[in-house]
Order: C-alpha cells, then sequence, then structure tokens
C-alpha cells in the first residue's frame, strides 16, 4: 500500500481547502456552529451511503487497496472518502459564502 493514488491527494485537497478560508477567503466558516452541524449531517448520510457501496461483503466501488492506507471505518469506508468528502463540501461551502459576502459588498 503506497497510498499515493488516492490517500496523498485526499489529504492535500483538505488541506488546500483549510489554507484556502484560513489565508485567502477568510470567511470566518470554521468559527460558526451551523458549518460544523452541516458537517455532522454530511457525515450521518455519507456512512450510511459510503458503506453500502464499499462495504467488503459486496462492494459496488471497489479500490485499489495498492492506492490506499488500507484503513477502513466505519463499515468498510475507506477513511480517504471522508476527506474528499469534507475537502468537497467545504469548498463548496467556503465558495458560496464569499459569493454571498461579494453580493452583501456590492448593494
Amino acid at each position: 500500500m503506497t497510498g499515493l493514488g488516492y490517500t496523498l491527494p485526499a489529504v492535500l485537497a483538505v488541506a488546500i481547502v483549510v489554507v484556502l478560508e484560513w489565508k485567502v477567503l477568510r470567511t470566518g466558516l470554521f468559527r460558526r456552529a451551523s458549518y460544523w452541524i452541516s458537517m455532522v449531517i454530511v457525515l450521518g448520510f455519507q456512512i450510511p451511503v459510503d458503506g453500502w457501496l464499499t462495504k467488503l461483503s459486496a462492494p459496488i466501488v471497489i479500490y485499489d487497496d495498492r492506492h490506499t492506507s488500507g484503513v477502513r471505518f466505519p463499515v468498510d469506508i475507506p477513511v480517504e472518502d471522508f476527506l474528499f468528502g469534507y475537502a468537497l463540501v467545504t469548498g463548496v461551502l467556503l465558495l458560496w459564502e464569499r459569493q454571498r459576502a461579494r453580493a452583501e459588498e456590492s448593494r
């Protein structure tokens, strides 16, 4: 297992989104309870769906174990899926907040 095919890009995606917020956009999203509640809601849906798709007993989506960390939790979900999910949802919310702030500035 090298993890370079899926693990490295997943970790980089999270790092990019966090740095984008802290150094560029500065929306304050990470300080809002509503953001963290939304992330819990996302996890609440991601776990059963992703678990069903990746369960080792009858997978619909098959990962090449040479390209992942090999860590699966819970319900056989590769941890990289959570990293990509976090980066995707957070990135969209950050861009949405930035667009909202620009719209308010132009009024």
